[in-house]
């Protein structure tokens, strides 16, 4: 129901319409297979050991107040957090891009079309706009006609000059530079040069089909351009309207500004996207099968039929999939179904007549015990399960609707988002890898085979995506695994829906990068009187000799107060040698060659330098932070090979570039108004976007009991693809559980697996389209994110949209490529495929709908808004998702009319889940929340994959004091107990009992008055509960079977995440017991509804 004036959700992010992917043919031969990978990117301005390689662009309008980050513009340069939602302009892929201009001729280009207008729409954030009450979530596809308010900049132009004197985003606005499209190869890279058509040439297929079947049975072939799709007008509101089209400052160019479509149509030519080889429509390529045939499209091999899933295709020593307790599917298919060959895909959905479980109509007011006692699973996809077996594990790729609406027009209806999750670089116990000279891709939209294609016979198969008909190259003949020819829909690639390729030279731009890790260190009176150097120090001086790398690996140390200081570590030096530089205003390199050393030929004067840097400091009264100039340096000196810096601050950058002032207000409540989320500088955004073209990425880790304006510090990380801890209030003695916090987690992060100088693509059936992105990255050529370091804790989220009706289609896929140097120097590909049912009727999406998908996509969405417009706005939208997609269901779905609240079973858990995420830091009011803490929450919300963030969002309480070994798991000979999970609601706590509440980063042990003498003596160690200490954070290992069950759950929970949850007992006397008790989501606070009044509300809007 629509309800005037209720602000919703859009696309909050950018700028211009958001535009989908293009899977369009590529430019030529050369760019076609083995030359054009994804994304081999890299742009040396800086000289230094690689050489220089930098394609320049097409110029691009500017738009007014676009490089004006802080201040000024209405909607602030957050650029909506994370690198959070980028809204990215693709341009169109249609045969007028036959040819492309070369040589360095510069051209303006025209007016910008439909593909780049910059308009506003309801809900929009634009400068100036007058906002239009507009209520209910519209994802539909409505053409702007509004006359353009500004014009795209291009926010990363390639200066032909040294990162370090030139900055990445041009004050003037003047982004105009020579057109000139040729690459300058590296020793040993592919022969790119000449990649692009010469004026007037076409390009030829690199293998002219010559068979023409005569009925391929998997649907009809592309017309015309093979894969090329329009671009799309954005949703007109996702989440309540989040989605609107912003014409603002550079916060509306998510990441730094993504957009780098040419005005004039053509995509920016630079080389990640050359490599990667996805955007490059070229003139139409001659259809390989007739074009006036018409079949349903089906899923999987046809030639023969799709034969079982391929296991364990991974060579001897080659690392392998999900835990054992993580396997997918993780449980029964809700629609079993009788054994079929894939292409009766159609008729086994359609005999569906009974209704569904997930379609259950639940009054939520009258059945009020509805959380389950068990983690809740995804909803497993309606597929014949030959299919199904081979799809994606939802741990690494999840849509919000795993039943795709056929049209734009019924997902406007369901008024529920679609998007996809991601975790794609997670630790994985099993996973296959193929090593093999010819990586095989369709050649019109570059996805790689997968086990959703189909194989006409041996010689061809069909793209699952742009429905081309490909060769199958002779090497793919021949399977390695089971060393038979003639099998090719048996190989390895067309068994496993997550596998990694070890890339062959053609995918590398300049040899693969060494690892190299720098630290910077707050040595100022401040950071010293914390104590967090000891700490540091010996971490990594424990687990030096387990950082990623090889022979290669280097590592170098800057310290900083309001000097900088550098280390020579030189080889032949007795000891480490300490280079001060005073002039942070023009900050220089002392000595570059010594900085920066082999970690094995310098190991013991690194170990020196760590054992004597936290007394060398001890007598320090400085107490000025000049962070700004520390991280110019720290560029510098990384920019000629690129790597990761792990920056720590204690404090408020004071003097220098970058210095920051106090904005928080002490005791301030947390209204919905004047919160400072946007940052109060560019600096720290210009100076990542400089990283994130260098290959550099910043980790942060701030460690400080004072405001420390995160909202600007975190923008080193979030637009260079970094991370950001945060530890408050950290002290060696004052707080001991932050100092095993800070241990544990520094290990985990100096020792896990690590990805260098990647880029990530994500393709979709034609059709549908992405138009935001979510995560920390900065978008590179319109859809290719760049990602300096990638590592396994990151998460990303996009938007979709329905672009043209899925007419036709039974199933759509959805692949993910992430091209990364591996710390040994290995060039690899890892690819996740992903196949979804498309439906026609609403009640099949509301049943497909996964609750959890649905409210971590808006959680990101909420953030976006919260920052472009207001907290307030945020929360409304929130609740309004809940009412939209309720009401929907109400008077569309349901065929009769019951008094309550009645939601699909599907849906049950989303109110519940809303409220929760009103009740947390990021958007919670009425409390002293202090401002760093609430950033640090959205920066978790951006970066955290979905597991973590549900944790977050929706604690997991277990009474303890009574653990059984009854339904107990068995994992490496422990027991580990099962207790069921308990409603958040101090009704269910009783004081005789134990509760245990798990909610990710932090654990609390509630311990009742009247909680059983033996679980007090057994499990804490005390006589009585009057002993047990207010400050206890610490179990003791009793020899007792109490103990080594509470011990063997909670280490059990722990090793599930890659963060370290600190645990605190807590009596009903405890300092603690507020923050317990307002973890509680279904009971009221002073500021929030109970979970019973919250319905209510929901109830009362839905009826009107």
């Amino acid at each position: 129901m629509a309800h005037s004036g209720r602000p919703a959700y859009g696309n909050q992010n950018g700028a211009e319409q958001p535009q989908p992917y293009s899977n369009g043919p590529v430019q030529n031969s050369l760019m076609n297979s083995s030359h054009m990978t994804d994304g081999q990117a890299y742009n040396s301005w800086v000289p230094g050991v690689y050489p220089q390689q930098t394609s320049t662009k097409n110029p691009l309008h500017t738009s007014s107040g676009l490089h004006n980050y802080g201040g000024s513009q209405p909607v602030s340069s957050f650029s909506n957090y994370q690198g959070p939602g980028q809204t990215l302009n693709r341009p169109p892929t249609g045969s007028s891009l036959a040819t492309v201009q070369p040589g360095p001729v510069a051209h303006m280009p025209p007016p910008l079309q439909n593909s780049a207008a910059v308009s506003a729409s309801p809900g929009s954030f634009s400068s100036g706009v007058n906002f239009p009450a507009h209520s209910n979530w519209q994802y539909g596809q409505t053409p702007f006609h509004q006359p353009a308010t500004g014009s795209p900049a291009n926010h990363f132009a390639h200066p032909a000059a040294t990162a370090a004197t030139q900055p990445l985003l041009s004050s003037s606005g003047n982004t105009n530079l020579p057109t000139s499209y040729h690459y300058v190869s590296s020793p040993g890279g592919p022969p790119v040069q000449n990649s692009y058509t010469k004026p007037g040439s076409v390009p030829l297929p690199l293998n002219p089909p010559t068979y023409s079947p005569v009925r391929p049975p998997l649907g009809p072939p592309p017309i015309g351009s093979p894969a090329s799709t329009r671009p799309s007008a954005p949703p007109t509101a996702p989440l309540g309207n989040i989605a609107s089209q912003t014409v603002q400052n550079s916060a509306t160019k998510q990441e730094g500004d993504a957009t780098s479509t040419a005005s004039d149509g053509l995509l920016v030519q630079n080389n990640y996207d050359t490599i990667e080889g996805g955007g490059f429509p070229a003139t139409a390529h001659t259809p390989s099968a007739p074009q006036n045939l018409k079949t349903n499209r089906h899923v999987g091999s046809s030639y023969p039929s799709l034969p079982p899933g391929y296991q364990n295709a991974s060579p001897p020593g080659a690392p392998r999939m999900p835990s054992p307790g993580m396997q997918y599917p993780c449980g029964p298919q809700q629609f079993p179904q009788p054994a079929m060959g894939t292409n009766n895909l159609a008729a086994s959905m359609s005999g569906l007549s009974l209704q569904p479980e997930g379609l259950r109509p639940i009054n939520l007011l009258q059945d009020r015990n509805i959380l389950p006692t068990t983690p809740l699973q995804p909803p497993v996809p309606n597929l014949h399960e030959d299919i199904q077996k081979l799809n994606c594990n939802p741990e690494l790729f999840r849509c919000t609707l795993t039943n795709i609406p056929q049209t734009q027009a019924l997902l406007n209806k369901a008024k529920l988002p679609l998007g996809l999750l991601l975790h794609p670089f997670k630790d994985l116990s099993q996973l296959p890898v193929v090593t093999s000279s010819t990586i095989v891709r369709c050649r019109s939209c570059r996805t790689y085979i997968n086990p959703f294609v189909s194989f006409l016979d041996q010689r061809r198969w069909k793209c699952n995506l742009c429905y081309r008909v490909n060769d199958v190259p002779e090497e793919f003949m021949y399977n390695p695994v089971t060393r038979v020819y003639g099998e090719p829909h048996k190989r390895p690639e067309v068994q496993n829906a997550t596998i990694e390729f070890m890339a062959p030279s053609e995918y590398m731009l300049r040899p693969p990068q060494p690892p190299v890790y720098l630290f910077v260190f707050d040595v100022s009176h401040n950071a010293i009187e914390t104590g967090y150097l000891n700490t540091v120090c010996k971490t990594l001086l424990d687990n030096l000799d387990l950082l990623p790398g090889n022979t290669r690996t280097k590592i170098g140390f800057i310290t900083f107060d309001s000097t900088i200081h550098f280390y020579s570590l030189q080889e032949g030096l007795s000891q480490p040698q300490m280079l001060i530089v005073s002039d942070i205003e023009d900050v220089f390199i002392p000595m570059p060659e010594n900085l920066l050393v082999n970690l094995n030929e310098s190991k013991e004067l690194i170990q020196d330098l760590l054992r004597s840097l936290p007394q060398m400091f001890t007598n320090s009264l400085e107490t000025q932070s000049a962070l700004g100039p520390a991280l110019q340096a720290a560029f510098k000196l990384m920019s000629p090979t690129g790597g990761r810096i792990s920056v720590f601050q204690t404090q408020l950058p004071s003097v220098g570039a970058g210095a920051l002032k106090p904005r928080e207000e002490p005791n301030q409540k947390a209204s919905a108004k004047d919160i400072h989320l946007t940052p109060s500088t560019d600096f720290y955004k210009k100076l990542a976007l400089d990283c994130s073209g260098q290959q550099v990425a910043v980790d942060l880790f701030l460690l400080s009991g004072q405001f420390s304006d995160l909202a600007s510090l975190g923008c080193i990380s979030r637009y260079s693809a970094g991370s950001v801890y945060y530890y408050q209030s950290y002290h060696h003695q004052q707080n001991p559980p932050l100092v095993e916090k800070l241990q544990k987690e520094l290990k985990r992060y100096l020792t896990r697996k690590i990805g260098f100088e990647a880029v990530m693509r994500i393709r979709c059936t034609k059709g549908l389209s992405i138009h935001t992105f979510h995560g920390n990255f900065f978008v590179r050529s319109t859809d290719l994110l760049s990602l300096p370091n990638v590592n396994p804790d990151a998460g990303y989220a996009v938007q979709m949209s329905v672009e043209e009706n899925l007419t036709d289609m039974q199933v759509v896929c959805f692949q993910s490529a992430l091209l990364y140097t591996s710390s040994k120097g290995e060039r690899r590909i890892r690819v996740h495929t992903l196949c979804l049912p498309v439906v026609t009727q609403l009640s099949d999406v509301y049943m497909g709908a996964d609750v959890q998908a649905i409210t971590g996509l808006l959680a990101n969405m909420a953030v976006d808004r919260s920052i472009s417009a207001s907290l307030s706005d945020a929360r409304d939208a929130l609740v309004n998702a809940v009412i939209d997609s309720l009401s929907a269901y109400r008077s569309s779905v349901l065929t009769i009319q019951q008094p309550g609240l009645m939601a699909p079973c599907s849906l049950h858990l989303f109110p519940l889940y809303i409220l929760a995420l009103l009740k947390q830091k990021a958007f919670q009011t009425g409390t002293n929340t202090r401002l760093d803490d609430r950033i640090f929450t959205m920066c978790q919300v951006k970066n955290q994959p979905l597991v973590y963030l549900m944790l977050m969002m929706h604690p997991t309480l277990y009474r303890i004091d009574n653990l059984t070994d009854e339904g107990a798991l068995n994992i490496n000979d422990r027991t580990i107990p099962q207790p069921p999970i308990l409603q958040l609601s101090v009704e269910k706590i009783s004081r005789d009992g134990a509760y245990l509440m798990d909610a990710g980063s932090v654990m609390y042990l509630w311990i009742g008055k009247n909680c059983g003498q033996n679980f007090i003596s057994h499990v804490l160690g005390v006589p009585n509960y009057a002993s047990i200490p207010h400050n206890m954070a610490h179990l003791p290992e009793l020899d007792t079977t109490e103990s080594s069950r509470v011990l063997a759950f909670i280490s059990w929970l722990r090793e599930q995440r890659p963060f370290f949850p600190t645990l605190y007992i807590i009596r009903e006397e405890s300092p603690w017991k507020p923050i317990f008790l307002q973890n509680m989501i279904e009971d009221r606070t002073e500021s929030a509804l109970s979970y019973y009044e919250f319905l209510l509300h929901i109830q009362q809007q839905v009826n009107k």
